[in-house]
């Protein structure tokens, strides 16, 4: 009953999905003694993928404003997962890299990563999810010729 109330509220639908999600993730993150927030792992992860990433690539991948990302960013290297390079001409512009114990976590993460995403994705096929990933992309790119995000 609940559930049906929200079915034709994208944002609404959306954005209870990804506490669920959060919840899930937090869950399992806790139950495995990691260190770090769901939050927190996808940063370490798009930087442990990429080898190294600006800040301003963080931010404008995952649509989170600077701050939020240099918070995150300060957080993992004071757990000595990520370090911060200064690549600039007396400007404040870093690259991130991971270090060796990053490197180290985000894979320890990866199967936990990957079961998170089957207990959200059970019952669903393959033509089902990339009809669904299709649609959201849609849905994305539609606000975002609409809008301009000050990241």
């Amino acid at each position: 009953m609940q559930r049906s109330i929200l079915r034709k509220r994208i944002r609404a639908r959306l954005s209870a999905t990804e506490i669920l999600l959060r919840a899930l993730s937090n869950k399992i993150f806790s139950e495995n003694d990691i260190m770090i927030t769901p939050e927190q792992y996808t940063i370490l992860s798009l930087i442990t993928d990429n080898k190294e990433l600006y800040q301003r690539q963080l931010s404008e991948i995952t649509l989170k404003d600077r701050a939020n990302i240099s918070r995150i960013i300060k957080i993992l290297e004071g757990k000595g997962l990520v370090v911060r390079i200064s690549d600039s001409n007396g400007r404040q512009i870093f690259k991130v890299k991971p270090t060796q114990k990053g490197i180290e976590l985000s894979n320890k993460i990866q199967p936990l990563a990957k079961k998170i995403r089957q207990i959200a994705t059970e019952e669903i096929s393959n033509e089902e999810m990339e009809i669904f990933l299709n649609t959201l992309d849609k849905i994305f790119c539609n606000i975002e010729t609409k809008v301009s995000l000050q990241i």
